[in-house]
């Protein structure tokens, strides 16, 4: 876990969802690929070929903006794939189902987490999907609210759906804490505006967030 200019005053966390708030690395790759595939499929092309256009991309991508990434959702515009077609894909393509098992230490400590802080999602798949993967993971009860890729219509980082995050919280960004386990996607935007930011590596390390904040767990009760 690593710590990045955390506000002295927290109002709220904003979490990212995939990769972070569950411990399923073949989910995590699984949910790109199975696009990957599907676009292979509809453009009659084989499987290796679409994963080495993208990743050959995203490279390029990276090359080019000092070693930054990408997230798939702004990547597929560069291959006649729009957002309202991704939103449908994902959707209809992820099935978390298959993959995640309810999550109970998780979701004891978010249920206390959110007895004393805003907590609020904000993801790179639709409300739908996204809803589906904390229901499989046992804990989309304790979410009060997803802002997805189909609520601005647009991908992380964007500091839309940031701003949008700390609207519906009623916090300022320098009230917020962004969680997730891509830098790049998750942290380096949030900071820029002025919030806080966890990088973790799953959720085997979100539950141990209050620690390294110096809060007690029965400081959350």
């Amino acid at each position: 876990m690593q710590l990045y200019s955390i506000p002295e005053k927290i109002k709220t966390f904003i979490f990212d969802i995939d990769g972070t708030l569950y411990t399923c690395p073949e989910f995590v790759a699984e949910q790109i690929d199975v696009q990957i595939r599907h676009y292979a499929h509809i453009n009659k092309i084989s499987e290796d070929d679409a994963r080495n256009m993208i990743e050959n991309y995203r490279a390029k991508w990276s090359a080019q903006h000092n070693g930054k990434k990408i997230s798939l959702g702004n990547t597929f515009p560069a291959f006649g794939i729009d957002i309202e077609t991704s939103i449908k894909w994902r959707n209809e393509l992820l099935q978390p189902e298959k993959f995640l098992q309810p999550d109970l230490r998780l979701r004891k400590f978010l249920e206390k987490l959110g007895k004393s802080f805003n907590l609020i999602c904000v993801t790179n798949n639709p409300v739908k999907a996204a809803r589906r993967t904390l229901e499989a993971a046992g804990i989309s009860d304790v979410i009060p609210d997803v802002i997805g890729l189909d609520t601005c219509m647009k991908s992380k980082p964007a500091i839309e759906m940031l701003e949008l995050a700390a609207k519906k919280t009623s916090s300022n960004f320098c009230e917020c804490v962004s969680v997730g386990d891509r830098f790049d996607i998750d942290i380096a935007l949030p900071l820029e505006l002025g919030m806080g930011g966890i990088l973790v590596k799953d959720a085997s390390d979100v539950v141990n967030i209050p620690g390294a904040l110096g809060i007690s767990f029965s400081a959350l009760d």
